[in-house]
Formats: C-alpha cells, sequence, structure tokens
C-alpha cells in the first residue's frame, strides 16, 4: 500500500490591475492551480493542490515570475498524509466496515 500526501495552500498573487485577465489566464494553464476570486485592483486568490512542498514552491515561483506580477504571497497550507491509495478505490473496503458494525 502506497501513503500519499497532498499539499493544499492558497495564495494571494498581486498583479498590475490592467494585467489581471492576462495574469488569471497564464495562472489557469498551471494543472495544480485553481482560481478562486479576484479583484479589480489586481488580486488574485489562487489555491494550490500538490503532490509535495516542492511543487508547492515551484509553483509560487513560476508564478511570481510571470510578467506584470508584483508579489506571490502563501496564505495558508496544509498537509494530509496517509491517504491511502484504497480510499480512492471502488468502495469495497468500506463494505467490509460496515458489515463489521
Amino acid at each position: 500500500m502506497a501513503l500519499n500526501e497532498v499539499h493544499i495552500s492558497s495564495l494571494v498573487v498581486h498583479v498590475a490591475p490592467e494585467h489581471l485577465n492576462t495574469i488569471k489566464a497564464k495562472i489557469e494553464e498551471f494543472e495544480n492551480a485553481e482560481i478562486y476570486g479576484d479583484s479589480p485592483e489586481g488580486k488574485i486568490i489562487v489555491v494550490l493542490e500538490t503532490e509535495n512542498q516542492g511543487f508547492v514552491t515551484d509553483t509560487i515561483d513560476a508564478i511570481n515570475n510571470l510578467p506584470n506580477v508584483l508579489s506571490t504571497v502563501l496564505v495558508y497550507h496544509q498537509i494530509e498524509t496517509g491517504v491511502d491509495d484504497t480510499d480512492i478505490d471502488t468502495g469495497i473496503q468500506h463494505s467490509y466496515t460496515e458489515g463489521e458494525v
């Protein structure tokens, strides 16, 4: 059985307001990033779901290095550990547990 680790992080990305839509499109190209909101002042809320902390820092660096990004700040970081591959399966394991109750 393989144990997995999931890192959930949120970022605030500050961009020059006139480049908001361009930067949002660039961020959406990242496989592990999802935009949860933005403001006309040029702030974008981004949530990352990655397999390890290295992917988190790499993605932050990549976003921060986009043209017209003023700053990228990590606001929240949670690590979920011990996620078993069988938890993602068809639920057969759960039926055994229910039967034992």
